[in-house]
């Protein structure tokens, strides 16, 4: 799934407003047919007299934004109808009638020519409404053995599933994309950092590799809350389940579901399935949020690591030499929007009893916007990586800055002198010290000063004070050396490879 499908999916609250939805009526029309009874909920209104406030109206509804729900909540109404029709509960004329009327539905909202109303509330009711006008009594038959309860719970899980899947696929690509470049960059050196400082020699491919396997460990987190959701509301009716002699199992199996939900309570009233949703974005946001933040250290001049190109850097309406990261630094930001939203629904759901409140009615604005903003951050973060030119040149200069071979002297000195590693990080900061003093590097002391500091010191120690010595001796199992790294990326992208064009032969058959 593409970032433009899934943004499609997450519609926008622009386009959701109360000014702004299709069908809705201005404010001072909706009081007015408020206080003139005009306007109520003709699907619950029996109970009711007169219709709501404009404010009542207002706060209650949810079209403007539960429209991204259209396509699962279509697909649930067909494999319920599907099933009343098995068990007997309807005739299989009315199920005929109300899959050929929810199809010319689904056209009419693929094409952009349904009337949402504001009045009918929530995407269930619109389209039941329109089904019902369309084919009369059979549409109306429909609702037999379920509430909007299990419902939106149903909708909601399955398009948390539809997004899981989507945002799977684009951060394979995006590992893909690491992946490639951490191979062409197996060998190059760049300077390793703690607390950003030089710390020691790394190379540039075995830096964009720690990403991979950050981005390996997202999606495990995902597959790991698609596979705890996979579990049917459908059946759950309002709380209590329903009396009619449904096959729960049934719906389940038709919507790609492994199983109903165990508890008709815990079924329409939890939504720990899109906090967990929720939490995996939040983490993946922090570690697109990290690369974002090093590629705008990387780009700017004092490092000079990288070069993006003009398809992913804006000017200055001031100064003309301006090449700002501007697409790193927004995903950078946008790890509070996603953030924000786990804590939002977090706050939402904290002191809820069981079973529904309309309080979850708030529960999709934040999945949907935090959708939006992992997948464009996905998208743009991939593009960053492919377009991304590396200055290897100034990498490698600045690789041995920093006294960055001082480990690899006390390695050596451990291993060649077995004096005890503690006593060697001394006598290599008593070394450091002297070449800071000098204003030289390691390799620029002479021997006769080294062997001030520990007379058994031989010139073999020259042979490690490289920066090429240092990242080729690095060679246990997950370290920097070229050939691990090398070995590592071409593992990496014969898997990617082979999930990314699955994913890709999938959506081309969809």
């Amino acid at each position: 799934m593409t970032v433009g499908v899934i943004r499609g999916m997450a519609m926008s609250l622009e386009e959701g407003s109360s000014q702004g939805k299709p069908g809705a009526k201005p404010r001072s029309n909706v009081q007015a047919d408020a206080q003139s009874g005009v306007g109520a909920n003709t699907q619950w209104g029996g109970r009711f007299a007169g219709g709501p406030s404009a404010i009542m109206q207002e706060i209650n509804a949810s079209i403007g934004f539960d429209r991204a729900l259209w396509r699962q909540d279509i697909r649930g109404s067909l494999a319920h109808a599907a099933m009343l029709a098995r068990t007997g509960i309807i005739e299989a004329a009315d199920e005929q009638a109300i899959r050929g009327g929810l199809e010319r539905i689904a056209g009419e909202i693929a094409a952009g020519r349904f009337t949402f109303d504001a009045a009918l509330e929530d995407i269930h009711m619109n389209i039941e409404a329109r089904l019902s006008e369309r084919i009369g009594d059979a549409g109306r038959r429909l609702h037999t053995a379920r509430s909007r309860n299990d419902q939106v719970a149903t909708d909601f899980r399955l398009w948390v599933r539809d997004a899981i899947d989507g945002l799977d696929a684009q951060a394979a690509a995006l590992m893909l994309s690491l992946s490639r470049r951490a191979l062409e960059h197996a060998a190059d050196t760049m300077p390793g950092f703690t607390h950003l400082q030089t710390a020691q020699p790394v190379t540039f491919g075995h830096h964009l590799l720690a990403y991979v396997e950050m981005l390996a460990r997202d999606r495990g987190r995902l597959a790991d809350a698609r596979r705890r959701l996979n579990e049917c509301p459908l059946g759950a009716a309002a709380l209590a389940g329903t009396s009619f002699p449904i096959d729960r199992r049934m719906t389940a199996a038709a919507l790609g579901f492994d199983r109903p939900c165990a508890n008709s309570l815990d079924a329409v009233s939890d939504r720990d399935f899109a906090l967990e949703y929720l939490s995996a974005l939040a983490i993946l946001a922090m570690h697109l949020s990290r690369l974002a933040e090093e590629i705008v250290t990387w780009c700017s001049s004092p490092f000079g690591f990288i070069r993006l190109s003009d398809a992913f850097t804006t000017g200055s309406s001031i100064m003309p030499q301006k090449r700002n990261p501007d697409a790193a630094e927004l995903t950078r930001a946008k790890t509070g929007r996603i953030t924000g939203a786990l804590v939002a629904l977090l706050t939402v759901m904290k002191g809820l009893p069981l079973a529904y409140a309309k309080d979850m009615q708030e529960d999709k604005e934040p999945v949907f916007q935090a959708t939006e903003s992992a997948s464009l951050s996905l998208a743009a973060i991939d593009g960053m990586v492919r377009d991304l030119a590396a200055d290897t040149a100034r990498m490698q200069a600045l690789a041995g800055s920093g006294f960055s071979t001082a480990t690899d002297l006390a390695d050596w000195l451990v291993r060649v002198l077995k004096l005890p590693f503690r006593t060697a990080h001394h006598v290599t900061g008593r070394l450091v010290g002297r070449a800071a003093a000098n204003a030289t590097d390691l390799a620029g002391l002479d021997l006769a000063e080294m062997q001030a500091e520990e007379p058994r010191i031989t010139a073999d120690v020259f042979s490690v004070l490289t920066v090429a010595a240092s990242v080729a001796s690095r060679t246990s199992e997950g370290g920097t050396a070229p050939n691990n790294v090398g070995r590592a990326a071409r593992a990496w992208i014969a898997q990617l490879d082979a999930a990314v064009a699955d994913q890709r032969s999938s959506e081309n058959s969809a």
